[in-house]
């Protein structure tokens, strides 16, 4: 059985790491609930950079999720003496609910509704899409080149998939300016087709979303590409069969 009890050195590693990743939230910008106001000085003292986006009561009483940019959540006592990192909560009733992802997941629905589908390659089926999936992509990525083999499987199947851009080796390099130059070219999914195949494209930029999805992803948890995310927020890291993809968001 794990400790679940953080350090101050721990707290102080967490908060250094997320610091490397997102922005700090301006003070005097975060609205606390009644009864949280312990935890929160404690995480001040112990954890003075911590980027907390919300404190919310948690569905255990007598503690608060706490909301980082990252879409990361950790749950602390009300008295401030004990804080939870690193898993996720779980509701037993009728059957297992993971409460923590639930949140995530809403989140994520909000920042990825917020994304216009114009600045996605977007590949539809040919009658009416009976659902869509966006998904984080690198043109360079083993699995990434998979899925797109069989993006036919998924039109066929009424499942509209819609790209994002996410080059795993980080912006500024050239993965990243591969997919620039399919965001720019003037036949979106051609290029894309043709990158995921090996193939060269003509190198191109222009005013890009690519930074911008990037930057997304990591808020909303992508660790890795192909980051699958349903209509209803949920993540799906990695691969998945077309169908096994539609048993997954309810298709039949």
């Amino acid at each position: 059985m794990k400790y679940w009890v953080i350090g101050v050195t721990l707290l102080a590693a967490l908060s250094t790491w997320l610091l490397q990743q997102t922005a700090v939230a301006a003070d005097g910008m975060l609205k606390i609930p009644a009864g949280s106001e312990k935890l929160m000085a404690s995480l001040k003292r112990h954890a003075p950079s911590l980027p907390i986006e919300s404190v919310y009561g948690a569905e255990v009483p007598g503690f608060f999720g706490v909301e980082l940019k990252n879409n990361t959540i950790l749950y602390g006592s009300a008295d401030g003496k004990f804080v939870y990192y690193g898993g996720d909560l779980y509701e037993m009733g009728a059957g297992l609910v993971n409460v923590t992802e639930n949140r995530r997941a809403g989140k994520r629905k909000r920042l990825m509704d917020a994304v216009p589908v114009e600045d996605m390659v977007v590949f539809s089926p040919s009658s009416p899409a009976r659902a869509y999936v966006s998904i984080f992509t690198d043109v360079d990525c083993g699995y990434c080149r998979k899925l797109h083999q069989e993006i036919a499987d998924y039109n066929a199947l009424g499942i509209e998939v819609r790209y994002l851009a996410y080059p795993r080796a980080g912006l500024g390099t050239p993965t990243a300016a591969k997919i620039i130059s399919a965001w720019c070219a003037e036949d979106r999914n051609a290029a894309m087709t043709a990158l995921k195949a090996g193939q060269t494209v003509p190198m191109a930029n222009c005013d890009n979303p690519v930074a911008s999805q990037y930057e997304l992803g990591q808020e909303v948890g992508v660790h890795g590409t192909p980051a699958i995310v349903t209509s209803d927020g949920r993540m799906l890291p990695g691969y998945m069969p077309a169908k096994a993809l539609a048993a997954e968001i309810g298709l039949k």
